[in-house]
């Protein structure tokens, strides 16, 4: 049953991926993959928080696999990023890719460290440890 959860979020997080890349996208022009970076960035913000959140909760394993394994899951591109990192590289553009591969490292991983820090916080103002 567990597997129809995390085929359910995938489905959600899919969408909302492509929603919120393609307007991200639209809005920073092509000159920078900026859509994929964010949903990156955004993902792993939102997985901290899930995590942080959802593990100190008496929620179902369903329940939290279809948020983080499903949703955000899917929602991050890691994939993508590394497709167009590697473009970048091969298309001689060695600064580009290096401040794209280094800021989505150093961002995602900030973003997952804010998110762990905005999930105690939801959970302190319910009161919980």
């Amino acid at each position: 049953m567990t597997l129809v959860y995390v085929a359910l979020g995938g489905a959600l997080g899919a969408a909302a991926r492509y929603g919120v890349s393609g307007w991200v996208q639209s809005l920073a022009g092509s000159g920078f993959p900026a859509g994929t970076m964010t949903v990156n960035v955004l993902g792993s913000f939102l997985l901290g928080a899930s995590l942080r959140y959802l593990e100190a909760m008496p929620v179902a394993p369903e329940l939290r696999a279809l948020v983080t394994i499903g949703v955000l899951g899917a929602f991050t591109t890691f994939s993508t990023f590394s497709f167009e990192a590697v473009a970048m590289l091969q298309d001689g553009e060695w600064g580009r890719a290096g401040w794209y591969m280094a800021g989505s490292m150093l961002l995602g991983i900030t973003a997952v460290i804010l998110g762990f820090s905005a999930g105690s916080a939801l959970l302190g103002v319910r009161g919980r440890p």
